[in-house]
Order: structure tokens, then sequence, then C-alpha cells
């Protein structure tokens, strides 16, 4: 079986002539992703003042990706990935077009606000695992840690300002322009990946069945000791720090005892920390080895952060955690991205892809709800504390494996 080269020098990305010309388009289509999102749950808000359907549209934004990401991620082995983004980006125009004009036509109601989230739930599914494909196709293998920090660190800035962008919007021009602004977003996006020319070609292949595929890929996951070691670190980390940031208005009402100039000071210091350990992971080289140290520590400083969390008892003390967890989290989150993009064979990179991708998202979400339930039964400072001991010893644990790292 082909070995992957483990010890590279650090390059940047932006000296990469492909990633340079493919960056703006990251930005457009994360500042529309993220402003549609905002868009549609502000729109549920408006519509029915309702918690639960702001919770129902989120999950309809949320929940395809679970089930659809294996599929895409098959998909995204057997076709280029750029084209699959430019169809990806003229999906997401068309839904912010379509919310644009059932406002103009005065049709926008829970129907319409169902059909738009569910069919953005689609779109997205099939737009991770196709970015996560193109990524490695546009730099050199040094310069690939830079290329998934610079897209992390976009993703974070944009999670800020598009929310930020859409809300002013709304109150100066309406929600059916700013609906109509991140449709022409997305399209400014395809016309960029469009003259990408040239990348992503790949020689023609043999099509197996779809459900073949997909167990060859969890065939190779199972052979590939290094690839569950970053899966598993991709689950601690999950279950950790992108929890706390997942329970944030909790921690704003019932830790703090705020409202939503907390939860906005809060929110704001998990995008400033998410930003800085983006920029911090893109800083690195493509050294295997050294990445997994770094993303155990920074595992291993999350869990540490977790257990003394009761410390964070004013606004600005629970801030200053939260911009360090956000900012350990980002580093391992997309160290294990990292790493698993350079472990990987390339006949398997979509669906191994696919399946981080199920983990990274499962994995906070199952955390949420799991710590959530607890502490509404044992209170904050208990739960966390010994969420955060374990998180130590588990840590550690999985250092201790790191010579499967070495098999790679």
């Amino acid at each position: 079986m082909e070995r992957r080269e483990k010890r590279q020098v650090r390059r940047s990305a932006l000296g990469e002539t492909a990633f340079r010309r493919y960056f703006p388009a990251s930005w457009f289509s994360s500042l529309g992703a993220w402003m549609l999102r905002f868009l549609l749950g502000w729109s549920a808000w408006d519509l029915t003042a309702s918690a639960t359907w702001v919770g129902i549209t989120a999950a309809l934004m949320l929940g395809p990706a679970l089930v659809l990401s294996p599929w895409f991620g098959i998909l995204s082995d057997r076709v280029n990935p750029r084209h699959g983004l430019v169809i990806s980006m003229a999906v997401h125009a068309l839904i912010a077009l379509g919310g644009a004009l059932a406002l103009g036509f005065d049709s926008f109601g829970l129907p319409v606000l169902g059909a738009l989230a569910l069919a953005l739930g689609v779109a997205t599914s099939g737009h991770s695992p196709m970015r996560l494909a193109l990524i490695p196709l546009l730099v050199e293998r040094g310069a690939l840690p830079s290329a998934v920090g610079l897209s992390a660190t976009t993703f974070n800035v944009a999670r800020i300002l598009g929310p930020a962008l859409g809300a002013a919007l709304i109150s100066t021009t309406g929600p059916a322009a700013t609906f109509a602004l991140s449709g022409v977003m997305f399209i400014c996006a395809a016309v960029i990946l469009g003259r990408l020319n040239g990348i992503g070609v790949r020689e023609p292949r043999p099509r197996e069945p779809f459900l073949t595929q997909f167990r060859a890929g969890l065939g190779y996951v199972r052979r590939e000791r290094s690839i569950q070691l970053i899966f598993a670190f991709t689950v601690l980390n999950g279950l950790l720090g992108r929890t706390i940031v997942e329970l944030l208005p909790a921690f704003a009402g019932g830790f703090l005892g705020g409202g939503s100039s907390e939860l906005a000071t809060l929110t704001a210091s998990a995008g400033v920390g998410s930003i800085a350990g983006g920029l911090i992971l893109s800083r690195q080289r493509a050294d295997t080895a050294h990445l997994l140290t770094l993303v155990a520590l920074a595992v291993g400083t999350a869990a540490l952060l977790m257990l003394c969390l009761s410390l964070g008892n004013t606004l600005y003390r629970l801030s200053f955690f939260i911009v360090m967890l956000s900012l350990v989290t980002t580093i391992a989150g997309t160290g294990c991205q990292t790493m698993t993009q350079l472990c990987l064979l390339e006949d398997y990179r979509g669906r191994v892809l696919s399946l981080w991708t199920l983990m990274a998202m499962g994995a906070p979400a199952v955390g949420s709800a799991l710590l959530g339930a607890l502490t509404d039964v044992l209170g904050y400072t208990p739960v966390f504390s010994v969420a955060g001991g374990v998180g130590i010893g588990l840590a550690l644990l999985l250092y201790t494996r790191r010579s499967w790292l070495s098999e790679a």
C-alpha cells in the first residue's frame, strides 16, 4: 500500500496560484452561507415568535448532513469537486433568490420557510465534502495546513460578519433585498470557481455501486489505525470545547443569569477564539507527528478549561474562558482535519472526509444534549468538572497511542 510522506516544511497556501484564485470564492460562499442561515433563523422567529420553530428550522438546516454526507463523500471521489462546488453555489443562490421572490410576492410563510431550510440542509450536505476534497488539489502538500487554517479562519470570520451584515441590511433595505444579496454572493463564488480551469481533473476510474464504495471506505478506516486515532481525537474535541460553544445560550441565561446582550458577548468571544485558532493552525508545517502533539495539547487544555469553568462566574471571566476554549477547540478540530488530509490515500479522500465531518458535527450535538440534560439535574460545576477531568485522562490515553500515526 502507498505510504504518505509525513514531514514537510511550512509553506503558505497563499503562495500557491490555484489557492489564491480560489480564496475569494471561499469568502463569498462563507459570507453568503452565514447570511442565509441567519435570515432563515430570523424569519422563523419573525413569523412565529416561537423558540420551537427556530429549533425546527435549525434542525432542517443541519439534519440532512448527518444522512447525506457519506453519499456526497462517495460522489466527491467520483467527480471533479470543483464542478460539484459550482453546482452547490448555484443551488445555494436559487435558495436565496427563492426566499427573495417569496417575500416579494408576499407568500413567505412556514411551508416556504421549511422548504428553504431543508433545501439549504441538503445543499450544505453536498458542499462540505466537495470543498474538503478540492482543497488538497489546490496546494502542494507542505501548504496544506496553511490552506486548512485559512479556510477555517474565513469560515469563522464570516460566522461573525454574515449575521451582522444580514441584521444591518434587514433594518435598512428589508429582508427581500437581503436574501437577494446573499444569492448574489453565491453567484460570485460560482463564477470564480468556474474560472479555475484545469483544477480537480481526475483519471477515469471504474464505477462501483455506491454501497460497495461506502463499505470500501469503512474498510479502509478499519485498516488504518492512524485514521482511527485522528477520529478519536475529533470526537473527544467535539465532546469537550465544542459542546461548551453549542451551550452558550444556556451559559448566558443559566450560569450568568443574563440575556441577549450576554449571549452576544459570549458568541463574539467564541468567534474571536476561532479566528485566532485558525490563524495559528495556518502557520504550522505539514508534519503529522507535530500536529498530533499540538492537537493533544489543545484537547487537554480544553478539558482543563472545562475543569476550571466554575471560576468564570462573571461575564468577563467567562468570556475569557470561551475565547480560550474556542481557540484550542479550533486548533484541535482543524488540526485533526489537516492530519486526515495528510494521512489518507487519494482514492478514499471524499469518503473518509465525509466520515470525519459526521464525527466533527455529531459529537458536539450528542455532547450538548447529554451535558445540557445533566446540568439541569446536577448543576453546571459538578458536571463540567467531572467532564473536564475525564477529558484530560482520555487525551493522555489517546496520546500514548501516537505510534499509530507512524504506521501511516
